[in-house]
């Protein structure tokens, strides 16, 4: 799609549209410009060619030729992760405005007659796009047959910089927290719960005290991860002190340890419902009150805030808050999600 087909709308955009026209040659493509600004997102070329279908070298030719024809370094590539040079930050900036603003036009006009039928991009911590966002993404593509959902699973960090680099629409994340580049909203909140082996002399018990787990051995999430210190902060209001002799940085992998026995732990309970429904795991309510309170995990919607959201991910965010009160799956239903 060359960029002489791109509307103008305001005098802002005739401005860094006719900067851009002096710039790109009429064979310039917005492709070109996607690949660029991936490579200096994912600080990788690799990477980059992988996501747009392409090979290594093909990458690196687009961001030669984009050189070659401004006459300036874009990518610093001495330096591990690449990173892009003064002039590439500024191009990089630059072009990401330009995509987001084609990309927001053509949803736009895709759904001029109430038709949903553009994209959504949305990126989801692992936990939570494995036990939820599945059959969310199914439900609105019965409602919305023409419309595109991609779907990441990724690391909160990476969540949070896909929406900071507009690279998604949408990230749903745990524990969301507002900054300056992006706008965070309360979704749901998931109960956390006592979680062990079905061998364990706990696994006969409906519910236990707190201070049952003082000393015990526990797989843990990595300690730079929010959960982590929330967990131990009210572990620590408790004056309890597990023993750690593992620590992971996602649920699935401390969830294994577990079945083997490796240790207990407190997890999120919907993400923990298979395993139950299937005999390898139980769970064990802690009885007391005010640290079942505290023993919750938030979750939120964050999008970026220098943008509107296109029309199709304005519906998904909508059916997302229609599912708020939809705390966890049955375990039935969680079986079906794959």
């Amino acid at each position: 799609m060359a960029l002489s087909v791109f509307f103008i709308r305001n005098e802002a955009e005739t401005l860094f549209l006719g900067r851009c026209a002096a710039v790109f040659p009429m064979n310039m493509n917005l492709k070109s410009l996607k690949i660029f600004c991936d490579i200096v997102n994912r600080r990788s070329f690799s990477r980059a060619a992988e996501d747009n279908g392409i090979s290594q070298s093909g990458a690196s030719q687009v961001v030669g030729q984009l050189e070659s024809h401004l006459g300036v370094q874009l990518i610093e590539r001495s330096k591990r992760p690449l990173v892009p040079t003064a002039e590439g930050k500024v191009f990089h900036d630059g072009c990401r405005k330009l995509l987001a603003s084609y990309e927001a036009l053509e949803d736009e006009v895709r759904t001029l007659h109430d038709e949903v039928a553009g994209r959504v991009r949305v990126a989801a911590i692992y936990s939570v796009g494995l036990h939820h966002m599945s059959r969310y993404v199914q439900e609105f593509r019965s409602l919305h047959p023409r419309a595109n959902v991609r779907l990441e699973y990724l690391h909160p960090e990476r969540v949070l910089e896909t929406v900071e680099n507009a690279e998604c629409d949408l990230g749903i994340v745990s524990y969301p927290r507002s900054n300056r580049l992006v706008e965070a909203v309360a979704w749901r909140e998931e109960p956390l719960v006592l979680v062990v082996a079905p061998s364990h002399p706990l696994a006969a018990c409906d519910e236990t005290p707190l201070a049952a787990l003082d000393g015990l051995p526990m797989v843990a999430f990595d300690a730079d991860l929010v959960i982590r210190n929330e967990i131990d902060r009210v572990l620590d209001d408790h004056d309890v002190e597990p023993e750690i002799v593992m620590e992971f940085d996602n649920i699935e992998t401390i969830k294994r340890a577990i079945e083997i026995d490796a240790g207990i732990s407190i997890l999120p309970e919907p993400t923990v419902l298979r395993e139950v429904a299937a005999g390898t795991l139980a769970t064990v309510r802690i009885a007391d009150a005010e640290a079942a309170a505290a023993l919750v995990r938030p979750l939120g919607i964050i999008r970026g805030r220098s943008r509107s959201l296109p029309p199709t991910a304005q519906r998904f965010l909508e059916l997302l808050r229609g599912h708020a009160a939809d705390l966890d799956v049955t375990p039935a239903a969680a079986f079906a999600v794959r």
